[in-house]
């Protein structure tokens, strides 16, 4: 899936895998990589209360944490 900026036509890529494999491999730094910062402290403080297992749970979700994220910016689906 493309999402485009409508103030600047910049247009970011988003894939299931893609999203899936990057969470499963840094875990809740991806979601500090991408700026969802609310994600990024669930995610450490759920780490540390599931002695990280949640890390592997996590992954099946970041797709549609992204999508929501850009489209509650006001990015535009393409």
């Amino acid at each position: 899936m493309t999402i485009t900026n409508p103030q600047n036509n910049y247009s970011e890529s988003i894939s299931y895998i893609g999203a899936f494999f990057w969470t499963l491999l840094f875990g809740a730094f991806y979601f500090a990589y991408k700026g969802i910062w609310s994600h990024f402290i669930i995610g450490i403080v759920l780490a540390i209360f599931t002695y990280g297992i949640s890390w592997l749970i996590y992954p099946f979700f970041t797709y549609s944490i992204l999508k929501t994220n850009y489209l509650r910016k006001g990015w535009i689906v393409a």
